[in-house]
């Protein structure tokens, strides 16, 4: 997706990343920061932006270049995520309109420990 393709905005969540054009399905932004070990990911256990690639490594995408760690949780989501060696892309799965957050399933473990305890505010179950 061209970075003119999406916005920071307010979300139901905090921040969210919403389209300003129209995202076809295919289109991908990449999920990007430091690749750490997973050792060292349980030693950054309160960061939230923790991407796991596999049981040896993690991107850590908390630093606010990576646009991609603003697309939120979302129970029916309209983009998945995509793991392709030590990169990972979250990739449209359907047309996203403009003003349309952008969101993701986090995952069973992820909802769980962080999510689930405070009730999910994804749009489906708002």
């Amino acid at each position: 997706m061209p970075e003119t393709s999406y916005r920071v905005g307010r979300a139901s969540a905090g921040l969210g990343l919403f389209a300003t054009a129209p995202i076809e399905p295919g289109e991908y932004i990449e999920y990007v920061g430091e690749i750490i070990s997973d050792q060292e990911a349980n030693h950054r256990k309160n960061n939230r932006y923790l991407f796991e690639i596999n049981t040896k490594w993690t991107i850590d995408g908390s630093n606010r270049a990576n646009k991609a760690r603003y697309i939120n949780h979302s129970c029916h989501p309209n983009c998945e995520s995509l793991v392709q060696h030590k990169r990972v892309f979250v990739k449209a799965i359907r047309q996203i309109e403009p003003g349309e957050e952008l969101t993701y399933d986090y995952g069973a473990e992820y909802v769980d420990e962080f999510i689930a305890p405070h009730g999910c505010k994804c749009s489906a179950c708002s």
